[in-house]
């Protein structure tokens, strides 16, 4: 598997991954992507993650003390916030996911700066939950986002397992 940035020639996959019901689950679809596709800020990345030459999802990493719409608040610096989805359904449960999730890790904790990756899930996303407590996070609150009620995960560089 590789991470490469998203282009706009990827709208359309995009928009069709938004339309599958485990995305629109876990409140991720509906993305502004001509938007957010026609700017290319140093403090995010917008990646799409491919099998070959086959798109299969999308990951985001971002600083969330530098983003501008304050998604996050007063969070402070040093972290990186992650968004990740696989697009189509048959390629949930096949360790993409895991695979997709260590290289965005590796690449966060790269900057020795970062001293956490954090992560929202929908309360109701239990099995989200499960797989990031699987990868090293831990619960650190409930959180409403806008009309979402979201638990708050954090992976420290203490408990980060490179390559894992």
């Amino acid at each position: 598997m590789q991470l490469r940035a998203a282009r706009r020639s990827d709208i359309p996959t995009l928009r069709a991954w938004d339309r599958e019901d485990h995305v629109r689950a876990a409140g991720i679809s509906g993305w502004d992507w001509e938007e957010m596709l026609s700017t290319d800020p140093d403090w995010r990345d917008l990646l799409i993650a491919e099998l070959g030459d086959q798109p299969i999802g999308f990951l985001q990493i971002m600083d969330p003390a530098r983003d501008p719409s304050r998604y996050w608040g007063e969070c402070g610096p040093d972290l990186r916030a992650l968004d990740i989805w696989i697009g189509d359904a048959d390629r949930l449960g096949q360790g993409h996911g895991t695979e997709m999730m260590r290289q965005a890790l590796d690449r966060c904790f790269a900057d020795p700066a970062v001293r956490a990756v954090i992560i929202d899930p929908l309360t109701s996303n239990t099995k989200a939950h499960r797989f990031y407590e699987r990868l090293g996070f831990a619960f650190v609150e409930q959180r409403r986002f806008d009309a979402d009620d979201c638990s708050i995960f954090e992976l420290t560089r203490a408990d980060w397992r490179p390559g894992a």
